[in-house]
């Protein structure tokens, strides 16, 4: 296999690159010496690999067994330890104990199923933001425009993707921290049902929300990427006659005009195609999920927190970040207590629901990818942080622990992506990737194959 070659097979699927190195057709080590030369090239654009280890990747390969993703170059959040690196979570400094390398079980999926990690993706600092414009790193850029967010927290993870640096990530999910930049970028994210994908390592535990999950150009190559973190062949179906619901309200209607358009006729596309059936339907507790998800995901760490350690950090550490560190530290337990409760409403109502469809669909976000210098959105209602609209649509998912994935549907005026979220019952992962699998047909994949100018 000539290196020209190699450079060609990065620019291919996930599963395109480990089906050519199985069959004999590409050189692995071929391919892992383009993959670093591609990031050394191109990532200084958009700032998505933090650090590469060219010794411990070929170490890997020379290693890895003949797996699903044998010799396949992937990246990984800066959330998970590696045997030689510890995470740094996107800060400067560490409110808990000091992180240490190690076997997560993310790195320990990976190399099992005989992948090469070749290098630690951005994110967003401390995890704790929907945009990836703050990290000690420096912000990661968005490849379809460098000068707006990537999303976040799995900020690098997404634009080390939509740049063709790798053709799939590993992030972690905790209040919506996959979908979100799977939507900025244009590319398809899946949520995992809770528990179902590896979390060995992982520095916060005891969390009831947070999963690992993949970042990938389409649903196909999530299907082979979450196979590998859930540890199990993930089996495909059909999507036919499937039973959309669409709840009414904010989820729709407080969405930039691009957004909704977009979505309802990539909707009505699947429709057509599958012979879907689309209804209105509801679930109780919708109007408290923002805060209850938000309060849940947001105090989850606070375990390894003190007044002391917070008051220690410097000014290398945002001043946004300090100041969230100290205001979890006021939240009253009837707070934390009243969302448990929104919880479990939210839960039920949603188990219930499911007996009547098969997904739920609304935008994944309400509105494209903003600005570095302003990550503000403006919508029919007014103008927000995107911190504060983006859990609104998202963390329903985390709330419930049920699965949900993003897909890319259209563009904005501006060239920027669009993407619809759609969520299945608890474990009905399989079923999330059949539809999307089905909207990308609907559509003639258009939008999962479409390349920002920068990796064309």
């Amino acid at each position: 296999m000539t290196s020209a070659s190699a450079v060609d097979l990065l620019d291919r699927s996930l599963r395109d690159q480990a089906g050519a190195i199985a069959g004999g057709e590409a050189d692995p080590g071929e391919l892992l010496d383009a993959a670093l030369a591609r990031i050394e090239e191109r990532n200084p654009a958009v700032n998505a690999i933090v650090e590469v280890f060219p010794e411990e990747s070929r170490r890997m390969l020379a290693e890895a067994p003949r797996g699903p993703l044998y010799g396949v170059p992937v990246a990984i959040k800066d959330e998970w330890p590696l045997p030689w690196r510890a995470q740094r979570l996107g800060a400067a400094e560490y409110v808990g104990p000091a992180p240490e390398p190690g076997e997560s079980g993310p790195y320990r999926a990976l190399r099992d199923a005989g992948a090469v990690i070749v290098g630690v993706a951005n994110m967003h600092e401390y995890g704790s933001g929907s945009t990836g414009h703050i990290s000690a790193f420096g912000p990661a850029r968005n490849p379809w425009d460098t000068d707006r967010a990537p999303g976040g927290s799995s900020s690098g993870p997404a634009a080390a993707v939509a740049a063709r640096l790798v053709a799939g990530a590993v992030g972690a999910d905790g209040v919506g921290s996959i979908r979100y930049p799977a939507a900025y970028c244009g590319l398809t994210g899946l949520k995992p049902t809770f528990g179902r994908s590896t979390m060995a390592g992982h520095h916060v535990p005891q969390t009831t929300t947070i999963v690992s999950g993949p970042l990938c150009r389409d649903a196909a190559d999530c299907r082979l990427l979450s196979g590998v973190l859930f540890g199990e062949v993930l089996g495909d179906g059909e999507a036919d006659g499937m039973r959309i619901g669409v709840v009414p309200g904010e989820l729709w209607d407080d969405c930039q005009p691009a957004v909704r358009e977009a979505c309802r006729g990539a909707l009505d596309l699947f429709r057509d195609a599958t012979g879907a059936d689309v209804a209105e339907v509801d679930f109780d507790g919708r109007e408290h999920v923002l805060i209850a998800s938000v309060l849940v995901g947001q105090t989850e760490d606070l375990a390894h927190m003190t007044p002391e350690r917070i008051e220690a950090l410097g000014d290398d550490v945002s001043l946004i970040a300090r100041a969230l560190l100290r205001y979890r530290m006021l939240i009253p337990a009837v707070a934390i207590a009243k969302a448990g409760q929104v919880r479990t409403l939210v839960r039920r109502s949603l188990a219930e629901l499911f007996e009547q469809v098969d997904v739920l669909a609304w935008p994944t976000v309400a509105a494209p990818a903003p600005r570095l210098d302003d990550a503000s959105v403006e919508l029919p209602s007014g103008v927000y942080p995107a911190d504060y609209v983006n859990p609104r649509q998202g963390g329903i998912a985390n709330l419930a622990g049920v699965p949900a994935i993003s897909v890319p549907v259209g563009q904005s005026p501006k060239g920027l992506p669009v993407a619809l979220q759609l969520i299945a019952a608890w474990g009905r992962d399989e079923l999330l990737l059949d539809a999307a699998e089905a909207l990308e047909r609907a559509t003639e994949r258009e939008w999962v194959d479409a390349a920002p100018a920068l990796a064309a």
